[in-house]
């Protein structure tokens, strides 16, 4: 086994500013160098190979496979950026690199605001067709305000697992976060593959779900923090002519209805959303969350996705203090 030199609190939170910009600036690196699509790979073929029988022990054993090889994945990059023959600037930069590859702002937010003006143009027909690569829903019978609110929930729910969990994980660990973070994203990335309670899934994503749901127990309820506090910042730019955007509407409406929903997380987020932009978010027959609201508008999708990365913005400061606290 090899042991490198650990990074100082310096390095992290420079790696952790690079990879942020990395991603506003760039966006998601090309599938065939993205290091969280090689997991997907790996998923899909012990996917294949799973057996029809004992399934819940070899969904088990093939999560813990691949989380082992993204924690190595993780390692392996720490271990090189310590290498003193190579140039600081790239080792800062790989770092940066495989960091952000953890992570998604941009390509969370870029695709709401498409369906949000093909919705303002009336162009239903693209966004049934373009939903349900964000919603588990069918889209067919839905109306424009459901629509709506799908985009909006899907926006809210993926700020956790999209931004939030792989940073905490991130800092939490410490020298060891990139570690943590791929970890992290391993269990998510399969949860989103076999986490499912179909006939199919049931038994062999049993593991993985459940280790998706307790990792995001944090995170998921952390996030009604940030998304109060960015409906405060939203509410001083908007002023007193903009729409209003209600800090304690967030807290409340998170405390209400945070536990509604069938995943024991992801309520959480959605209804910080719902409470701070005073919208009503609802699956049809599923749950509804903020019911004394009106239903949303194309707009919200908008005001949503500017409080989802406001609060973005501050997630990357709380936790770069935090990195400085606990190293």
């Amino acid at each position: 086994m090899i042991y490198p030199e650990l990074p100082g609190a310096d390095h992290l939170v420079s790696v952790l500013l690079l990879a942020f910009a990395f991603d506003i600036l760039i966006g998601e690196p090309p599938e065939v160098i993205h290091p969280v699509v090689w997991i997907g790979k790996l998923i899909g073929m012990l996917k294949r190979s799973a057996p029809s029988s004992h399934r819940r022990v070899y969904g088990t054993f093939m999560a813990l496979v691949c989380i082992l090889f993204a924690s190595l994945l993780g390692y392996s990059v720490l271990v090189i950026t310590n290498i003193d023959t190579i140039p600081e600037t790239f080792r800062l930069l790989l770092a940066a690199y495989f960091l952000k590859s953890t992570f998604a702002v941009r390509s969370l937010l870029a695709p709401a605001q498409q369906i949000s003006n093909d919705l303002i143009q009336n162009r239903l027909k693209e966004v049934r067709e373009r939903l349900p690569i964000y919603v588990s829903r069918d889209p067919s019978k839905l109306k424009k305000e459901q629509m709506s609110s799908a985009v909006i929930e899907s926006v809210a729910e993926n700020f956790v697992d999209g931004v939030l969990s792989p940073i905490f994980y991130y800092s939490l660990l410490g020298p060891f976060g990139l570690v943590g973070a791929y970890a992290y994203k391993a269990v998510n990335t399969l949860d989103s593959m076999v986490g499912y309670k179909d006939e199919i899934h049931l038994e062999l994503g049993y593991f993985s779900a459940r280790s998706d749901d307790v990792l995001n127990w944090i995170p998921g309820r952390i996030s009604v923090l940030f998304i109060a506090a960015a409906s405060v910042i939203m509410g001083i730019i908007a002023g007193k002519n903009g729409k209003k955007v209600s800090c304690a509407g967030a807290l409340k409406c998170a405390i209400k209805d945070g536990a509604n929903t069938p995943s024991p997380n992801s309520g959480y987020p959605m209804a910080a959303v719902s409470g701070a932009l005073g919208i009503r978010l609802e699956k049809p027959n599923t749950y509804v969350l903020g019911v004394k609201y009106p239903q949303p508008k194309p707009t919200d999708i908008k005001r949503a996705s500017n409080l989802i990365r406001t609060a973005a913005f501050l997630s990357i400061a709380v936790f770069s203090a935090v990195i400085y606290m606990i190293n």
